[in-house]
């Protein structure tokens, strides 16, 4: 449900939100302060998959290199058939065979043609191709065709079609698809120049976690976070170093910022932002760098810092997510990996979004972005509809396993009714 602008003018930010950055606001100020990274490397073309072209690739050939039939049939002079009367026939003497990678060497003459293969060079003098299903084979040296069948082009893939001498094949910043490998190997070009990859440093904070695979003291939880951020940094190409827990304690938070610093263009720490006694992290960051901001108007992920390490000359940039797993993550995709891919001078994939009709009321809070996780259905009808996962508490992680998509809900919607229409963003390729 929207309300106008003159109902938001008066208490929009209200309690804990007023304070806080607007969702818009803080992506726009994480992009403006990141600088992407210029260190390149040659890769063997099969080991490129998902890595950033550093430079525009020029294609240094014509490709088709020449040109070639589309279809199996005849190639001929089309002036042979438009001579004829319409509805007559024309009997052509058939000079040899074309196929792919072994050309007719020669030149056709008038009342000529040349039996061809799909990809073969067009011989000298033809400028149409005839499929063989119109032909009628008289005997092995002569073939009959319809007359005013053939006009100039006709099936003929021409040279460049594809790409030309000179032309940008794919451009700088592209993240290489299977695709774009073959077009590449089409080139005939068996390495490719690419931005190394980017290095992201990453630890938990918090006293009470513990390391999957031991066994779990009174008290304590087991760390989830460093296990979904290591997923998410591969899943979108970037090398991630993994620092491990660390205690609520200054020294040692300080010491692993230090430590991330020093190894990685990006560094991700998940607990110690919001406003809590033991929370240190943001107090570290500043310490060591700067921080930009570390309040959003948005749930889950309200405490989430932002800014830069500078240490000994050398920067990186910092985000200190919350620790609450599903804030976590909604962190990571909303505000860290558009940042990562800008970092690593990446085109960042768009998120997929559409349009759904909600299912039943979802309460909502005015002046703050949420991101509910949700079920896309399909009605008979095709109409797309969509419905929470349940209870949307930022701890309860089964929400995102169990979801296919994230209900966008924007800072000036107050609660959703059933039958409203709302912005999904789809999980598939994401998660």
């Amino acid at each position: 449900m929207q309300q106008s602008a003159s109902s938001r003018s008066a208490g929009t930010l209200t309690g804990s939100d007023e304070d806080s950055l607007a969702v818009a606001d803080a992506q726009r100020i994480i992009l403006n302060q990141v600088q992407p990274i210029v260190a390149t490397e040659i890769l063997a073309l099969k080991l490129a998959l998902g890595r950033v072209l550093a430079d525009d690739l020029v294609s240094p050939m014509n490709v088709p290199a020449a040109d070639n039939s589309a279809m199996d049939g005849y190639a001929l002079r089309s002036i042979d058939l438009q001579a004829a009367k319409p509805g007559s026939t024309v009997t052509l003497k058939i000079a040899g065979h074309a196929f792919a990678g072994h050309a007719f060497d020669g030149t056709v003459n008038a009342g000529h043609c040349v039996r061809i293969m799909t990809g073969a060079v067009i011989p000298q003098g033809c400028d149409a191709v005839l499929p063989q299903e119109l032909a009628q084979r008289l005997n092995d040296h002569t073939v009959e065709l319809p007359a005013q069948s053939g006009q100039p082009g006709l099936n003929i893939r021409r040279a460049g079609e594809d790409l030309l001498l000179g032309q940008a094949a794919l451009k700088q910043g592209r993240l290489l698809s299977p695709a774009d490998l073959g077009l590449i190997a089409s080139l005939g070009l068996a390495e490719v120049v690419v931005k190394r990859k980017l290095r992201v440093a990453h630890f938990s904070t918090g006293d009470e976690l513990q390391s999957a695979g031991q066994p779990l003291d009174e008290g304590h939880v087991f760390d989830s976070n460093r296990y979904t951020l290591h997923g998410m940094l591969v899943r979108a190409g970037f090398e991630p170093i993994d620092l491990g827990l660390v205690k609520d304690d200054p020294a040692a938070i300080e010491a692993a910022l230090l430590q991330a610093c020093a190894q990685a263009d990006a560094v991700i720490t998940s607990g110690g932002v919001s406003a809590g006694d033991a929370d240190y992290t943001r107090q570290m960051m500043a310490r060591l760098g700067d921080v930009a901001f570390w309040k959003i108007a948005m749930r889950p992920g309200r405490p989430l810092a932002f800014g830069t390490l500078d240490v000994n000359g050398k920067r990186a940039i910092l985000f200190g997510l919350p620790g609450n797993p599903v804030a976590t993550m909604v962190s990571f995709y909303f505000f860290a990996r558009p940042a990562l891919y800008a970092l690593a001078g990446a085109q960042a994939p768009e998120l997929t979004t559409v349009r759904a009709i909600s299912e039943a009321d979802i309460p909502k809070k005015l002046g703050r972005t949420e991101f509910q996780r949700g079920q896309l259905t399909r009605s008979s009808s095709g109409e797309l509809g969509v419905r929470t996962t349940g209870a949307q508490g930022s701890g309860i992680l089964s929400s995102m396993t169990e979801a296919d998509c994230m209900i966008i809900l924007s800072n000036d919607q107050d609660t959703v009714r059933t039958g409203d229409m709302v912005d999904v963003v789809l999980f598939d390729g994401l998660i």
